[in-house]
């Protein structure tokens, strides 16, 4: 466990940061904006929260315990995630560090699944919004898409772990779908109309 008894330590003060693995980088090494934008997603998906209470679902209540659920594991897998960015791949380490595995891919995927089968077909792109909730997890699912950008943008130049990869990408998914499941299954969402204001 992680036992933090001070919170500044002056470490940063000339623009570097330590690694996982005791290594020292720029703080705007690409691996450092990865996790970072990793810990904002993770943040989004915590204010999300804030909106996906039973006191917060317009009605439905019964769905918001799945919700939370839901959304804490994702947030201690953020952390999971970030934990996994911090430390550079290496062969055969001395002390394996903890990386994001495929059952956490493969539990993302099984909920998307679920949420998915009650929702009636898109017949157009969404506009974020909708109910307060449904806002809040698009604008988490945007973070997530941007922490995406960030560690491909790593993986061309060192390695990252394919599961972790895999894991932001269905994220973003995870949260479009439950989006529309926060609005109402879908007869909340905002549609895109093509050209409308022109």
């Amino acid at each position: 466990m992680v036992k933090l008894t001070r919170i500044y330590t002056r470490g940063g003060d000339a623009g570097e940061t330590s690694l996982g693995d005791g290594s020292r980088v720029p703080k705007h090494d690409r691996r450092v904006a990865a996790y970072g934008t990793v810990d904002e997603a993770n943040a989004a998906v915590g204010l999300a929260r804030l909106h996906t209470g039973a006191d917060a679902m317009g009605g439905r209540p019964e769905i918001a315990p799945g919700i939370d659920a839901m959304l804490g594991r994702i947030q201690n897998d953020l952390f999971d995630l970030g934990a996994d960015l911090c430390t550079p791949e290496e062969p055969d380490p001395k002390y394996p560090p903890l990386r994001v595995l495929q059952s956490q891919v493969d539990r993302l995927e099984a909920e998307i699944d679920a949420m998915n089968a009650d929702l009636a077909p898109l017949t157009s792109f969404i506009l974020p919004g909708g109910s307060p909730a449904a806002a809040h997890l698009h604008l988490a699912r945007t973070v997530a898409r941007r922490a995406e950008r960030l560690m491909t943008d790593l993986a061309r130049h060192e390695p990252v772990n394919p599961a972790a990869l895999k894991y932001i990408n269905r994220l973003s998914d995870h949260l479009f779908v439950l989006g529309r499941v926060v609005n109402g299954n879908g007869a909340g969402d905002v549609l895109w109309v093509p050209g409308a204001n022109r």
